[in-house]
């Protein structure tokens, strides 16, 4: 017989997520195929992207384009070719491997996007534990 768990047992593991570092939920990932984030306020937040591979792999980065040192997108959360296979720069068409980050066409092949670092737990993306945003904004 599977045991259910106890509602005190939900609240507890609920409340060891820091809710300031939730990019997004699992969920907002596989309907969407990439969504957008930003921690932080002020003229400076950390302002980022969340993608799934199709091997289900997450992954996240700074939405910079190391061509132009603009955003990626110029609509919230459109970040992927048509196809979702990869992310592309809605400006000048850089591609780039999800995966990686790394460019694989357009005008800064061989450069990559700034990861960020993120642990997946109870269905939802946050940003490492260890990460200060402030460092990843002044890169």
């Amino acid at each position: 017989m599977r045991s259910v768990p106890r509602v005190n047992q939900i609240v507890s593991d609920m409340a060891e997520i820091d809710l300031e570092r939730v990019l997004c939920s699992l969920a907002e990932l596989t309907a969407e195929g990439c969504r957008e984030f930003t921690i932080g306020t002020g003229n400076w937040p950390l302002r980022g992207l969340v993608v799934q591979t199709s091997a289900g792999v997450v992954a996240a980065y700074v939405n910079r384009c190391p061509h132009a040192g603009h955003g990626l997108n110029l609509r919230p959360h459109k970040f992927l070719t048509p196809d979702g296979s990869l992310i592309v720069c809605s400006s000048h068409g850089a591609v780039f491997e999800k995966a990686t980050g790394v460019c694989v066409a357009g005008p800064c092949v061989g450069q990559g996007l700034l990861p960020v670092p993120v642990t997946v737990a109870d269905g939802y993306v946050l940003l490492a534990a260890d990460v200060d945003p402030s460092i990843l904004v002044a890169d």
